[in-house]
């Protein structure tokens, strides 16, 4: 008997060990994922700061001067623009301030939330990890770091197409005609911020159907009530759409033909990113860990490519097969919602948490690096602030006037304001945020007849009365600031002063008469 008491006090104390190490381990490693996860989105969030404090570029700079003039004046700036954010802008201006940074904190915020939506909305259909690697995926992606700090409507928008996915997810499974008026509203809500993200009301839609396709009644009942709550709440922007329709010529702006790498760069930013995908499908499909059943009959595929790729693949053959160019950089973040959730079933179907946490780490990684080791990555865009600075430097010592070629192609198409009202114009933003003391004529950006008109009037009074004057424009006007050296070769000698971030600024210094110089 004494053997098997002592087997017995073996076996037992054998049995505690496992059941510690049983209770340990889940705990350890629960841990250990919370921490990897944890660090790597925080990460990929602060990639985003980077170039917060970095001078405002032209866009920013006409979102300031819509809310500079006040509330009152708010409405009349806006133009054919939806008039959400400035308003939205303006009430949180009076918290944050008009600094760079207090003008980008609303979007900062604003993209946090969307991300965090995001997360929730991959959370209802994939497992945690994957639902925190869609969300780092998200805030690492280039598009979504340059709208998040981005004194523009786009970070609101994509909240708001964040929230109306979320909602649509949660659409799924639920009866509730609250949730349906709630999605129609986000849905409207979205297109307020910018008419872009019209784009993806048609794949809502599908995406609506497809879930209740099952149930013809409540599809009805749900589909009436997010359409209604939907049209009350866009009503007063369909003039505009219609408008914007009617007027295509407004996104013709830096029109180039987009090529299959921009599309591959916005659905996977950066070559390792298909490496590291690469590597781990065949590392899953080596030891079994791939699971690629079921992929038609998987509504979450479905759900994904429909909110992600296609989206996407419009912008692109919009853009390539007419004259209309909607696949801006900036644009595209309509679709990186979706494509953040593409990426994430692409990780669900490989039933491996440690080669999901191992692409998380090396995907991170590589990108974080790459934002931080780049040279750009403290600039937020072109900027006017350093070619306006040398200007008030230079011409502030004799009030020589300044001639300004507008960088807005919608100045092409209008007259020029007086000189008197140059520096309050929505074609000649930048002075509102950087202002010069001195007097500035504007030109539009274009060398058409108005700059010619322009160009030549101001010419001929500044010959007349042999003053100095300076010329500023930025790349699509260094036609004008040719014509106008040339034009003026026989009076003036040219020095260019500077050209930072492609802002030339051109000083025009009367030639002395031949008289004078042989006195």
């Amino acid at each position: 008997m004494e053997p098997i008491h002592r087997f017995s006090e073996a076996q037992i104390g054998k049995d505690m060990v496992c059941s510690v190490r049983d209770d340990i381990v889940p705990y350890v490693n629960g841990r250990l994922s919370t921490a990897i996860y944890g660090l790597a989105l925080a990460a990929s969030i602060s990639v985003w700061f980077l170039a917060i404090r970095a001078p405002l570029w032209l866009d920013e700079t006409s979102s300031f001067w819509q809310i500079s003039g006040g509330f009152s004046r708010i409405m009349s700036r806006t133009g054919e623009l939806p008039p959400a954010y400035p308003y939205v802008l303006w009430l949180l201006s009076k918290v944050t301030g008009t600094s760079e940074v207090g003008l980008r904190m609303p979007s900062v915020v604003a993209m946090l939330a969307a991300a965090y939506l995001i997360f929730r909305t991959a959370r209802e259909i994939f497992d945690l990890d994957v639902a925190m690697i869609v969300a780092c995926l998200f805030c690492l992606n280039p598009v979504v770091a340059f709208a998040s700090i981005d004194a523009r409507p786009y970070a609101l928008g994509a909240f708001a197409a964040a929230s109306a996915i979320f909602l649509l997810v949660r659409l799924r499974r639920s009866d509730s005609d609250s949730l349906a008026a709630f999605f129609g509203v986000t849905s409207a809500v979205m297109v307020h911020f910018h008419l872009l993200f019209v784009v993806l009301l048609p794949f809502f839609a599908i995406c609506f159907l497809i879930f209740k396709i099952g149930d013809r009644k409540l599809l009805f009942r749900q589909s009436l009530i997010a359409f209604a709550a939907f049209f009350l709440v866009l009503a007063p922007l369909i003039p505009d759409l219609i408008q914007t329709f009617k007027g295509r010529q407004t996104f013709v702006f830096g029109r180039r033909v987009p090529r299959l790498i921009d599309l591959g760069a916005t659905v996977s930013p950066g070559w390792l990113m298909y490496i590291f995908a690469l590597a781990l499908v065949a590392a899953a499909a080596a030891t079994g860990r791939l699971n690629l059943r079921s992929l038609a009959s998987d509504l979450r595929l479905w759900f994904c490519i429909l909110l992600g790729p296609l989206p996407i693949l419009v912008l692109y053959l919009v853009t390539t097969y007419t004259s209309t160019n909607i696949f801006v950089t900036r644009y595209r973040l309509i679709a990186i919602p979706g494509i953040a959730l593409t990426w994430g079933w692409l990780l669900s179907r490989i039933d491996s948490h440690l080669f999901r946490a191992l692409f998380c780490v090396a995907a991170v990684s590589a990108a974080v690096y790459g934002f931080y080791s780049s040279p750009d990555s403290k600039q937020h865009g072109y900027t006017w602030k350093y070619a306006l600075e040398i200007a008030e430097k230079n011409a502030a010592t004799d009030n020589a006037s300044v001639l300004i070629c507008s960088d807005f192609p919608s100045s092409d198409y209008f007259p020029m304001p007086d000189p008197s009202a140059v520096k309050d114009s929505g074609f000649f933003t930048p002075l509102s945020y950087y202002p010069l003391t001195v007097p500035v004529v504007g030109l539009p950006r274009a060398f058409n007849a108005e700059a010619r008109r322009i160009g030549s009037n101001f010419l001929l009074q500044a010959t007349q009365r042999h003053e100095r004057f300076l010329a500023l424009g930025f790349g699509p006007s260094y036609d004008t600031l040719r014509w106008l050296a040339n034009l003026s070769s026989p009076s003036y000698e040219v020095r260019v002063l500077g050209q930072p971030d492609g802002v030339a600024v051109l000083e025009f210094t009367p030639v002395q008469p031949a008289t004078e110089r042989i006195r």
